[in-house]
Formats: C-alpha cells, structure tokens, sequence
C-alpha cells in the first residue's frame, strides 16, 4: 500500500480517467458506422481506435483535433467506407459533450482538500477549456499535449508538468486509467502511480494501446483512490 502522507500533489490524466471517454467515443462513432451499414463489437471498435490514435500521434506534433479526425478517416479505411466531412470532424467535435464519471467530481473535491490537484492530458488547450467546468475543481496546473507539442507516453509532457509544479518527484503522485501512456512513462521519471482501471468492453485496456507495466496501486474508480488517500494522508 502506499504512503499517502508523503504526497502533496496528485496529476491526473483526463480522458478516460476522470471523463467517461469510452462513453463519448462510442456515441460519435456509432452513427458514423450504422450509416455507412458497418457493425463490429464494443471491443474491437475500441481496440481499431487505439491502434489508429497512437499511429496519428506518432511523427510530427498535429492537434488533438486532428488526431481525432485521422482515427475516423483510419476508421473508413479500414472497414470499407468514405466518412463525409462532416462525419470526420464529429468525433473531435463530441468531445466538449463527453461525460465524467459518476465519482469524478465527489472524488475530486475529497482529495482537493488534502493534495494539490493538476492534470496531465493528451489534449488540446480548447477541448479542456470546455471539459473543465464539468470536474467541479480548480487545478494547480493543467497542462496539455498542445503546451507540451507531445502525446503522452513521452516524457516531455511528464517534464513540463514537473517544471511547473515545483515538487519533488517522491512526493508526486500521477493517476491514470492507461499503462501505457500514464504508468509506464510516469514510473520511469521516478514517479509513484495509480492504475485506474475502469470497467471496459475490452477489459484491463479500454481505448488504448495495450501494454505491461506494474503501478504502484490499483483501483477499480477514483472514489475507492480518495476514500484510501484521505485515510491514509
């Protein structure tokens, strides 16, 4: 178990963590198949997107927004249609829509009142902007893929995070639903880490690229990390 008292800052990852992203994927990606008369499972619809958000967010530095719509052109391509244009901004679009999780904000304002709270997102500086008033805190730091000009699992994004925060890394707690762009990444700074692994269609992985790692302490939801960070801090 870990120490809580010895932590003053708790970064979070945003989407799919705190944001029932998984939710919103589904809702804009749905209409874009059923009208192009495509089916195929929750699982491998999340496992295609995956595979298509890390390839578009390899190479050169492109805006979130962009990445969004390269998975839906991804998306076409690979099940045998052309979205219209409309249709592949809808993803990117739905995102300002996408829900937070029922023990979002509760968690986050029991934790509020013993860590400071900042977030790390693989995001746009916008998209965030209209997510915010949803998770019912302030932040001491919100920093994004688009400050950084890098997509987590890179360290560069990590280390921007750490130069405005100004904590010792042993008393740095980083929460994230991915073991590949949160726990993996955020260990190898030093960093102790949460797993939060929410309940998925494609299960222990969600909407990501699947990778092994070892956090430092899992949990099934952020009510079950606050209940154990309040008891323990």
């Amino acid at each position: 178990m870990l120490d809580f008292a010895r932590f003053q800052v708790l970064t979070f990852d945003c989407y799919g963590t705190l944001i029932d992203w998984e939710a919103g994927i589904f809702s804009a990606l749905r209409p874009i198949l059923s009208a192009h008369g495509k089916t195929t499972s929750d699982a491998s619809l999340l496992e295609l997107y995956a595979e298509l958000e890390a390839q578009a967010e390899q190479g050169d530095f492109q805006p979130y927004r962009e990445v969004l719509q390269s998975v839906v052109r991804g998306i076409g391509a690979r099940l045998g249609f052309k979205p219209t244009p409309a249709e592949i901004r809808s993803l990117s679009d739905s995102v300002p829509a996408w829900p937070t999780f029922s023990d979002t904000v509760l968690a986050l304002r029991a934790l509020s009142s013993r860590y400071r709270l900042a977030i790390i997102s693989n995001i746009d500086d916008d998209l965030f902007t209209a997510t915010l008033p949803k998770l019912g805190v302030s932040f001491a730091q919100v920093v994004t893929a688009q400050q950084a000009r890098a997509y987590k699992p890179s360290l560069s994004i990590f280390e921007l995070a750490g130069a405005r925060l100004g904590t010792d890394r042993a008393q740095w707690l980083h929460v994230g639903q991915s073991i590949y762009h949160d726990v993996i990444p955020a260990q190898s700074m030093g960093l102790a880490t949460v797993w939060v692994n929410r309940p998925s269609p494609r299960a222990g992985i969600g909407a990501v690229k699947a990778a092994a790692g070892k956090p430092d302490l899992e949990v099934p939801n952020l009510r079950t990390l606050a209940d154990l960070a309040l008891a323990g801090g």
